[in-house]
C-alpha cells in the first residue's frame, strides 16, 4: 500500500508547481500589460507637451514672419538701398530701425545691397554690429534675390546668439536692390522648457539639436557626424565656428509600439526616453519631446509586484485552507503557528501597500503643479494670438481706405480744375461727393474697430441698385484709368436685399476692382453685372474676360494676405474681407471660371421678405 503521507505530499508538490507557472505567467504577462499602460499613459502627457511646444513655436513665427514684406514697401527703406552713399540718411535709418526693433521687440533688423553688404541695422551701435558685414552666403538672403521669401535658422557669426530669420526682397526702379532681414530670438521659449519631468529637442533637417531643454545636448547630432554633413553646414555657416558632435544615442521600438531612446549618460550609465515627434514642415523642424521611462518602468514593477504578492497571498490563503481541513486534528499547533506567520506577513504586504500610495499622493500633487504650469503657458499663447490680430486689423485697415482715397483725390483734383474755370456749382458737387466718400470712410473705420466685436444689429432692406451705383462712384476713376467698361443688367424690378449698405458696397468694390485688374491687359475690357431674384434669394454675378482663376488656387482665393497680383499691388485682403461680410449676411460668395473665359464672382443673398431678416449685423 501506498503511504498516505507520500501521495498527500505529492499532491502538494503538484499544486505547487501549478501555483508557481500560475505566478509566472502573472508576472511576465502583467510586466508586458503594466509597462504598455504607463508608457500610454506617459505618452498621453507627453502629446499635451508636444503640441503645446509646437504651437508656441508656430505662434512665434507666424507673429513675425509677414513683417518684412511689409517692411520692404516702406518708402524709408527703398531709398536707403537706392541711395546707399547718404551717409546722413544712412544714419537716419540706422536709428529708425533700432527704434522699429524695439517696437517689435526683435532680435535685430537690418538691411543688405544687393551684393550681400549690410548698409544699415538696429544694432548698429552695439559692440558687435552687423553694419559693414557681408551676409551673402546665408539662404535668407538668397531666396528673396531670386523674389522669394526668405526663411532660415542659424548661429549668427558676429553676436553667436541663435535666431531665426526672415528675409524678404526690397524693390525699386522695377529691380530688386536689396533685401530686409528681420531675426528673432526663441531663448525665450527654451528657458520654459527646462525644469520638467521631461526633455524637449528641436533639429534641423540634418538632424542636428540646435534647441534643447539640456543644455549638455546643444549643437550635438541624433546622427554620426560626416563629411557631407559638415560640408552642407559649413555652406551656409549655419553654426558658426561651432564643432558639431555626435549624441550617443540609439533608437528602438518597445513591443507596444513606442519608440524609446536610449542615451549615454555620464560614468558609462544609460537613460531611456520615451519618444514623441511632430514635424514643422514649415520651418524645417522636428520637434521631440522625450520622457524619461524609469518612472513608468517603476509603476509597472510596483502594479506587477503587488498583483503578484496578492496572488500569492490568494495562493497561500487557499493552500491554509485545505491543510486545515486535512490536518486539523494531527497540527492544530502547527496551524496556529502557520496563521500567526500570515498574519505578520499580512500586516508587512499592507504597510508596503501604504508606502505606495504616499508615493503615488506625492507623484499627483506633481502633476497637478504641471497642470498649472500648462495653464499658464496656454494663456500666453492665446496673447500672443491677440498680437496677430491686432497686426491682420491694421492691415485691412490700410486696404479698404486705398479705394475711397484715391477717389477723393480724384474729386478735390477735378474740384480744382472746375473753380479754375468758374463752373462753381459743378464744383459743390465734387466737394459733396468728397464729403460722402469721408462719410463712407467713417462708417469703413466703425465697421473695422467693431469687426472683432459681437453683432449688434439688425440687417435691413437694402436698395440694391442705389448700391451698386454709390460703389461705382468710388471706383469710377479705376474705370477710367484702366479704359474698362461696364455691362450692367439688374432686370426690371427693383432688388432690395437684407444687408448693411456700407459693407455690401465694400464688397462690390473690392469684386468689381479686381475685375477691373484682371482685364487691364485683355483685349476685351468688359465686365459685366447682372442682378436676379429667384424666390427668397438674389444672385449677383460680376464676370470678367481676363484670364481666370489659375489651376490649383480656387481653394485659396480666399484666404488672408493670399494674391495673385505683383508685389505692392495689393495685401491679399480683399477678398477675404468680402467673404466674412457675405456670410455675416447669411449669405454666400464663389467664385469660379467662366466657360468662355474669365472669372465670375457670385454673390448670393436674402430678399428683403425673405426669414434671413432677423440675422444680426455688427456695428457699422
Amino acid at each position: 500500500m501506498s503511504d498516505p503521507r507520500l501521495v498527500q505530499r505529492r499532491r502538494w508538490l503538484a499544486w505547487g508547481f501549478v501555483a508557481l507557472g500560475l505566478l509566472l505567467a502573472t508576472a511576465g504577462w502583467g510586466s508586458t500589460y503594466a509597462t504598455r499602460f504607463y508608457f500610454s499613459e506617459a505618452e498621453a502627457r507627453g502629446q499635451n507637451t508636444l503640441r503645446l511646444a509646437t504651437a508656441v513655436l508656430r505662434g512665434q513665427l507666424q507673429r513675425y514672419e509677414r513683417l518684412p514684406e511689409l517692411l520692404a514697401e516702406d518708402e524709408g527703406i527703398i531709398k536707403l538701398v537706392s541711395n546707399p552713399d547718404d551717409a546722413a540718411f544712412v544714419d537716419e535709418m540706422n536709428r529708425w530701425l533700432k527704434e522699429v526693433n524695439d517696437l517689435l521687440e526683435s532680435s535685430d533688423l537690418y538691411v543688405m545691397l544687393a551684393d550681400g553688404n549690410t548698409i544699415a541695422a538696429s544694432n548698429y551701435d552695439t559692440n558687435a554690429p552687423f553694419v559693414g558685414n557681408n551676409f551673402a552666403y546665408r539662404p535668407y538672403f538668397l531666396e528673396p534675390m531670386a523674389g522669394r521669401e526668405g526663411r532660415f535658422f542659424a548661429l549668427g557669426t558676429t553676436s553667436f546668439k541663435r535666431g531665426y530669420y526672415f528675409g524678404a526682397p526690397i524693390r525699386a526702379e522695377g529691380r530688386i536692390a536689396g533685401v530686409v532681414v528681420i531675426k528673432i530670438d526663441l531663448d525665450a521659449i527654451e528657458e520654459t522648457w527646462r525644469g520638467g519631468d521631461f526633455e524637449i529637442i528641436v533639429t534641423d533637417p540634418e538632424g542636428v539639436i540646435f534647441m534643447t531643454s539640456k543644455a549638455d545636448w546643444l549643437f550635438m547630432s541624433l546622427a554620426p557626424v560626416s563629411e557631407t554633413l559638415l560640408e552642407r553646414t559649413a555652406e551656409t555657416r549655419r553654426y558658426a565656428d561651432v564643432t558639431l558632435r555626435h549624441l550617443p544615442a540609439a533608437e528602438q521600438t518597445h513591443d507596444g509600439g513606442f519608440r524609446l531612446m536610449s542615451v549615454e549618460a555620464h560614468a558609462g550609465s544609460t537613460r531611456e526616453f520615451l519618444v514623441l515627434n511632430e514635424d514643422m514642415s514649415e520651418a524645417g523642424w522636428s520637434v521631440k519631446v522625450l520622457l524619461d521611462t524609469a518612472s513608468a518602468r517603476a509603476q509597472a514593477f510596483n502594479t506587477v509586484s503587488i498583483a503578484v504578492l496578492a496572488l500569492g497571498l490568494v495562493t497561500l490563503s487557499i493552500a491554509i485552507y485545505f491543510q486545515r481541513r486535512a490536518r486539523l486534528r494531527e497540527r492544530r499547533q502547527i496551524e496556529r503557528a502557520a496563521h500567526e506567520q500570515l498574519e505578520r506577513r499580512v500586516i508587512e504586504r499592507t504597510a508596503e501597500l501604504a508606502a505606495v500610495n504616499t508615493m503615488l499622493e506625492a507623484e499627483i500633487g506633481e502633476r497637478r503643479t504641471t497642470e498649472q504650469m500648462l495653464r499658464k503657458t496656454q494663456s500666453d499663447l492665446v496673447q500672443a494670438g491677440k498680437l496677430a490680430a491686432l497686426g491682420q486689423m491694421s492691415a485691412a485697415l490700410s486696404h479698404e481706405f486705398n479705394q475711397p482715397l484715391a477717389a477723393t483725390r480724384n474729386y478735390a483734383d477735378n474740384a480744382l480744375v472746375l473753380i479754375d474755370r468758374g463752373r462753381v456749382e459743378d464744383a459743390r458737387a465734387n466737394v459733396a461727393r468728397i464729403a460722402g466718400l469721408i462719410e463712407r470712410m467713417a462708417s469703413i473705420s466703425k465697421h473695422l474697430r467693431n469687426f472683432a466685436r459681437k453683432p449688434n444689429q439688425r440687417l435691413r432692406p437694402v436698395d440694391f441698385g442705389q448700391v451698386l451705383a454709390d460703389a461705382l462712384e468710388i471706383i469710377g476713376w479705376r474705370l477710367k484709368a484702366g479704359e474698362a467698361t461696364l455691362a450692367i443688367d439688374l432686370g426690371d424690378t427693383p432688388i432690395t436685399v437684407m444687408a448693411g449698405p456700407v459693407r455690401l458696397q465694400q464688397v462690390l468694390v473690392n469684386i468689381i476692382g479686381n475685375a477691373i485688374d484682371a482685364v487691364n491687359e485683355e483685349e476685351s475690357r468688359t465686365v459685366e453685372i447682372t442682378a436676379r431674384q429667384d424666390g427668397g434669394e438674389v444672385t449677383i454675378a460680376v464676370r470678367d474676360h481676363g484670364p481666370g482663376i489659375s489651376l490649383g488656387l480656387g481653394g485659396r482665393i480666399f484666404d488672408p494676405f493670399f494674391s495673385t497680383k505683383g508685389v505692392g499691388k495689393g495685401l491679399g485682403l480683399g477678398l477675404s474681407i468680402s467673404y466674412n461680410i457675405i456670410k455675416d449676411f447669411g449669405g454666400e460668395l464663389l467664385a469660379r471660371n467662366h466657360p468662355e473665359g474669365g472669372a465670375v464672382f457670385t454673390i448670393v443673398l436674402k430678399t428683403a421678405d425673405a426669414p434671413a431678416g432677423l440675422v444680426l449685423e455688427p456695428a457699422q
